[in-house]
């Protein structure tokens, strides 16, 4: 190698470095602003309802020196550039006060309510995922026949309906009318003092501890909620795979791939599907993230005791410091897993690297 093409080859050595360097601030800067301005909403949000948090502690009857008194502790009284530094580094401890309604400390009520919503979501996905991809497949490759219309008709009316009259009815069709599912809740009284679970998700525990009976009555009492949430989910998912097989299935490889002899369901499954892959898993994540922010009316409508329903009850209570707090944890997660879709998508496709 000539001396030429080793300061060359340094060169591009450098470049590469240098650009590794620069997406890594990137990153830092994105999600260092992104949390930040997570945090600027909800703390301006905790400031304009008209809900004053010491009353909330002390009641409306309290005197007026001890609602003074405790603002003073609470530092309500300082100026609110100072309140929100406050906020800030409480919130990276992952101090969020005290629940007024549990009297428990906010991030040990959302560390037992929170499984039950991620046990939730992922059902959900789950059941999204497994459906709505062949669908959306099935919609492309019938692209204009009846079959595609019924796909679309399916994801249209899971985009229009409210989430909160299709549970309800529901809950009238297959446990009242019928009594295929449980009633509302996670799990019968007749298990809730006796199963003891390991990690919080009880699903999962049932199924390890071998509690068959245990796991029997969770599926019964979660497969509702969770199929609900999968329907959404299916809906969305159906779609995205529609539109990226039909963009693959136009592209000049399955062409090629059809003029070799190959058959149609290797080329639609192990070609054109493997090339949509890549983006779908980017939209998979984006609906499991918008499934455990987005199960608040699913969880109070099934009595589903998850985060959604915890931070209603304390909405409801005047509880801000819970509310406020849930609402940073979901942020957090929402934000956390589209960087890790970003990471997988930007390791599944090669070209992207360089972007």
């Amino acid at each position: 190698m000539t001396l030429t093409d080793t300061t060359a080859v340094t060169r591009r050595r450098r470049r590469r470095a240098s650009s590794f360097g620069m997406a890594v601030v990137r990153f830092v800067v994105t999600v260092v602003t992104t949390f930040l301005g997570l945090l600027a909403v909800t703390f301006f949000i905790g400031r304009v309802v008209p809900i004053d948090p010491a009353l909330a502690i002390v009641g409306d009857r309290a005197p007026a020196h001890v609602v003074e008194r405790v603002r003073e502790e609470l530092g309500l009284n300082l100026p609110l550039y100072q309140q929100f530094w406050i906020y800030i580094k409480q919130a990276l401890t992952g101090d969020f006060g005290i629940s007024v309604l549990t009297t428990n400390p906010v991030m040990t009520d959302i560390a037992r309510v929170f499984p039950a919503t991620i046990e939730l979501a992922t059902i959900g996905t789950i059941i999204g995922a497994l459906i709505g991809v062949p669908l959306g497949v099935l919609a492309a490759v019938k692209r204009g026949s009846i079959a595609d219309q019924i796909v679309r008709v399916i994801g249209l009316i899971g985009y229009s309906v409210p989430i909160f009259w299709l549970g309800l009815l529901a809950l009238v069709l297959f446990y009242a009318k019928l009594g295929w599912v449980a009633y509302p809740g996670r799990i019968d009284i007749v298990y809730e003092y006796t199963f003891t679970p390991a990690t919080g998700f009880f699903l999962f525990d049932a199924i390890w501890q071998r509690q068959w009976d245990v796991a029997w009555d969770l599926f019964r009492h979660i497969i509702l909620p969770g199929g609900l949430l999968g329907y959404f989910s299916l809906a969305y998912i159906s779609r995205m795979t529609r539109s990226f097989m039909l963009n693959e299935l136009s592209q000049e490889y399955i062409v090629a791939a059809r003029a070799k002899g190959l058959s149609e369901t290797r080329i639609i499954w192990f070609h054109a599907l493997r090339n949509a892959a890549v983006p779908l898993v980017t939209v998979i994540a984006l609906s499991y993230a918008g499934l455990l922010e987005g199960s608040v009316l699913t969880e109070t409508i099934f009595s589903w005791p998850g985060l959604g329903l915890y931070i209603t009850n304390s909405l409801q209570n005047a509880d801000m410091n819970a509310v406020l707090g849930g609402t940073i944890v979901i942020g957090a997660v929402f934000v956390a897993i589209n960087i890790l879709s970003d990471l997988l998508y930007r390791t599944l496709d090669p070209r992207t690297r360089s972007r």
